[in-house]
């Protein structure tokens, strides 16, 4: 049985496939996905249209409430400080995550966005799941790019 993460990891590849940087992310409540996506910034032509935003914002819809105090988010990618910042406002219980990002995330990396004593809520966060996978993902997206 598919995992949440490889999910996501399918998302990142439909993402690549359009021309997105490969993220994907799948918030999860009681153990059923409530929302699913990838990242859409160059689509939407949004900046703000990362994976990890785009699936808050439907969760919120779906749920009626701007707190997800009883939801999980798994995405591909650590993280950056704008998708941070949303997880603790929406109060999302786990963080899980694939690939680290030394150069733009901000939860192990950079500012490190839940270690501050001004973050309003800290989720469980685990990093590390399918990590070989989304790296090389990135890579293979990057390197094509260049």
């Amino acid at each position: 049985m598919p995992s949440f993460m490889d999910r996501a990891f399918e998302l990142a590849q439909a993402a690549q496939a359009a021309g997105e940087v490969p993220v994907g992310c799948v918030i999860v409540r009681d153990g059923i996905v409530i929302a699913e996506t990838a990242n859409r910034t160059l689509t939407d032509h949004d900046p703000t249209a990362h994976a990890e935003m785009l699936a808050i914002r439907h969760a919120a819809t779906v749920l009626g409430s701007e707190r997800l105090p009883e939801c999980d988010l798994y995405v591909t990618l650590e993280p950056c400080a704008m998708c941070a910042a949303a997880i603790s406002f929406a109060r999302i219980r786990r963080l899980y995550y694939g690939a680290g990002d030394p150069k733009g995330g901000a939860v192990e990396h950079g500012v490190a966005f839940f270690d501050s004593r001004t973050c309003h809520h800290r989720p469980e966060v685990y990093g590390g799941l399918g990590e070989a996978e989304s790296a090389a993902l990135l890579r293979e997206f990057f390197r094509a790019r260049r």
